[in-house]
């Protein structure tokens, strides 16, 4: 039987990308049909890429900026999800800690000028070698995006439930609210969403990833957050409430 940290490992590999000069650009036309919108980054790990659930939060969640009424443009190296998913781009890398998206962030931000980035990392770090000093390559990693892209949004979510290892998750998430904080206070567009507390251990499929409920229920947290910061997915007079 594989151990949950095989559950998490995946393919490692990213897509090329294209130049900063103009990537916008090259990024829609690499995807025909992309909707002109405001630039949403998922970026995270194996959670963000669906693991269990093709597309996982991301089903969900474009389901609901559609209902509203709300025009975006998921962005992203990889790509997967269901026929349904109206825009499977993303940046989640299953089996990546936070030193990993944080080594490659740039790139990826300078490739595809991102206007909203939901983050959600740290579920590899929790039992690795170090899961003490992940609060701080967290704060490094955040503050690495938001220098790069000050009027960019930043979604930070607490990472769902590890029944396995709940108090270091805990531990782990209560650090979190501070680090929003510290970025509020720099004047930095950073907003918390509480995704640990969206879900329960029932909504956890293999002991690591949400199952289809579990993805929903994030996909309503991540909803409910941009929903209170209107130009996180388009201007106030653009962007509808369902």
């Amino acid at each position: 039987m594989a151990s949950r940290r095989q559950l998490l490992a995946g393919a490692f590999a990213l897509a090329a990308a294209p130049t900063a000069i103009g990537a916008t650009t090259a990024h829609a036309a690499a995807r025909p049909g992309a909707a002109a919108g405001v630039r949403v980054m998922p970026l995270g790990d194996s959670i963000t890429d669906g693991f269990n659930v093709p597309g996982g939060y991301r089903i969900g969640l474009w389901d609901r900026l559609v209902a509203a009424g709300t025009t975006v443009d998921f962005v992203g190296s990889m790509s997967n999800g269901p026929s349904s998913l109206g825009d499977r781009d993303h940046e989640g890398h299953s089996g990546w800690t936070i030193a990993g998206i944080d080594a490659n962030v740039s790139r990826w931000l300078s490739t595809y000028a991102p206007q909203t980035i939901l983050l959600h990392i740290g579920t590899n770090d929790i039992y690795g070698s170090d899961p003490g000093g992940a609060p701080n390559r967290l704060a490094t990693l955040v503050n690495r995006i938001t220098t790069q892209l000050p009027q960019s949004w930043l979604f930070l979510a607490t990472i769902t439930p590890l029944p396995a290892w709940d108090q270091t998750v805990r531990s782990f998430n209560a650090t979190i609210p501070g680090i929003v904080q510290n970025q509020v206070n720099a004047g930095r567009r950073v907003r918390l969403v509480d995704m640990y507390a969206a879900l329960t251990n029932a909504d956890i499929a293999d002991g690591v990833h949400p199952n289809a409920t579990g993805y929903n229920k994030m996909a309503a947290a991540w909803y409910t957050a941009l929903r209170a910061v209107p130009g996180s997915t388009g201007t106030a007079a653009t962007a509808r409430t369902a």
